[in-house]
């Protein structure tokens, strides 16, 4: 038995070496993954559909969880009944706690082919909301779920134990989302107020430095950081981005780009490596077989349904191809293989692993080299401008609106209040755009007012760089958006819809352009029912 064992030892130790610490992909590969989609977010088409991505990545996840948790129950029963697994070995958390990974979806594959072949833009948003959104919502719920314990019988619904269950998720999201968006105001604040822009490679750096920080104080404080960093990175390109000189916009922009495709392509190589490498795979084909057939019940659970419901609210609908196009993008990816490779100490979840792995490459394999062929039997746009279609769309609702087929979107009221909160103060504030505080705040405030209004903001003609965030009247319509002009209206009061600003050069994907805002009076927004659409700020 010893020379035996000497024969293998070398072997275990080199299995050893290619073993990678699961931590690492959680504190230094997905952070740049995850900031890079918050940073890139095209806001204008975004916010067009926010309503749908929100309902799509909150809703829809947890009803993926739940489907999966119920159809991997009835699975594991049936395993129970031929003997594969010893009663016990799996409780339903266990199948929750797998149903919240394998909720997660990341359709790389799919968008970079859209993004190639410049697919329908609403399509596109809607899928790279959801992914971008539904990783964070997935996170926290795999979190979540990895506490509930139930008193008693884990098979047994403990109502208690629910209702804790669910205010952990609510706490931890909210309080990553506070903690992202905190280091996203601090850097913005840093980059305003002080002379970072005269030195590019420093202000580079504290950037960098300062929305990694997000991620590690959320850890430290038991909170999810690739939440925070998500937000984080949202908030950066919202307010910080606009305080950076051209270098810093151009290295930041270049600098994520690059880590996020380094971090997917080592994830999607070491994915291959741990096929071979990891040393307690179990395969079950009864599991596997439930795990594919339930990724696919539960993505249609998510998709159709609630794409129904959105549709009775909404202004144009969600097509049906879009509805069968999103149905088949729900590729599983890194952040389901991360989940699973967090914790592989116990048979279930080492089975959990083997499976995640097996129903990545398969969904990657089937679906994402299906992707062409499907977009052409869905008979789906390509080759779209999306700037052109948004010029379009609004062209389109003018028509619409001038002839009275149309009303007005009052679910958008708690956006219109959030829009004129963030034109009005925390532009200014945060940014060297915006009005001058001194002719928003009140006259007490004045001293605070001139300390915090940037020189710019005096001398400048007021630019508004989220004037082409909103320019249909689907979910978030607001007043702002798109002026109607009227007959009796003088062709030098229309305001265009919208104009490319010099900022564009450097933002490329990041949809912050600089947009002309015709403005009578900084110091007033137009009443949300006035009958007048030009904004008044």
């Amino acid at each position: 038995m010893t020379p035996c064992h000497n024969c293998t030892r070398p072997e275990l130790e080199e299995t050893e070496e290619m073993t990678f610490d699961p931590e690492v992909f959680f504190n230094v590969l997905l952070p740049p993954i995850i900031f890079h989609a918050g940073y890139s977010l095209k806001k204008r088409h975004f916010f067009r559909n926010l309503g749908s991505i929100l309902t799509y990545a909150f809703l829809g996840t947890a009803i993926s969880c739940v489907v999966i948790g119920l159809i991997m129950y009835g699975f594991v029963k049936a395993m129970m009944q031929l003997g594969q697994i010893q009663k016990g070995d799996f409780h339903f958390t266990d199948c929750l706690f797998f149903g919240s990974l394998m909720s997660a979806t990341d359709p790389v594959t799919v968008l970079a082919i859209f993004h190639e072949l410049h697919v329908d833009t609403d399509l596109y948003t809607l899928l790279f909301g959801e992914s971008v959104l539904n990783d964070a919502v997935a996170i926290v719920l795999t979190y979540s779920i990895s506490i509930y314990s139930p008193k008693e019988n884990p098979n047994i619904f403990d109502a208690a134990a629910f209702f804790q269950c669910v205010g952990n998720f609510l706490g931890i999201f909210a309080g990553s989302f506070a903690m992202g968006s905190a280091f996203a105001v601090v850097t913005a604040l840093l980059t305003k107020f002080t002379k970072l822009c005269e030195f590019p490679m420093l202000e580079t750096g504290l950037f960098f430095l300062l929305s990694w920080s997000a991620f590690l104080s959320a850890e430290a404080a038991g909170l999810t950081g690739i939440v925070a960093v998500l937000f984080c990175g949202v908030t950066q390109a919202h307010y910080t981005y606009n305080n950076l000189s051209d270098e810093s916009r151009l290295r930041t922009k270049q600098l994520f780009e690059f880590m996020n495709f380094l971090a997917e392509n080592f994830i999607f190589c070491y994915m291959g490596l741990a096929l071979f490498t990891f040393q307690n795979h179990m395969f079950n084909a009864l599991f596997i077989c439930g795990a594919l057939i339930s990724i696919f019940v539960a993505r249609a659970c998510n998709i159709y349904p609630l794409s129904f419901f959105l549709n009775l609210g909404r202004r144009k609908g969600i097509p049906r191809n879009f509805q069968h196009m999103m149905m088949f993008s729900g590729l599983r990816g890194a952040i389901a293989f991360a989940l699973a490779i967090r914790d592989t100490d116990s048979q279930p979840k080492q089975m959990m692993f083997t499976t995640t792995l097996l129903v990545v490459f398969f969904t990657v394999w089937i679906f994402g080299g299906g992707t062409t062929p499907m977009l052409t039997w869905l008979q789906i746009r390509v080759d779209v401008d999306p700037d052109q279609d948004l010029k379009e769309n609004a062209a389109n609702q003018r028509t619409e609106n001038q002839n009275g087929s149309s009303t007005k979107a009052e679910s958008a009221w708690l956006f219109r209040i959030w829009y004129g909160f963030d034109h009005k103060y925390l532009k200014p504030i945060l940014t060297h755009t915006g009005p001058p505080l001194t002719s928003t705040l009140p006259e007490w405030c004045s001293p605070i007012a001139r300390l915090l209004t940037s020189p710019k903001a005096y001398g400048e003609k007021l630019k508004d760089d989220d004037m082409d965030c909103i320019v249909s009247h689907d979910e978030l319509t607001t007043n702002y958006e798109e002026p109607v002009s009227t007959a009796s209206q003088p062709r030098e009061m229309r305001v265009p819809i919208q104009r490319e600003g010099r900022e564009n050069v450097y933002e490329g994907d990041l949809g912050l352009g600089s947009y002309d805002f015709s403005l009578d009076n900084t110091s007033h927004i137009s009443p949300l029912g006035s009958d007048d659409r030009t904004a008044h700020v």
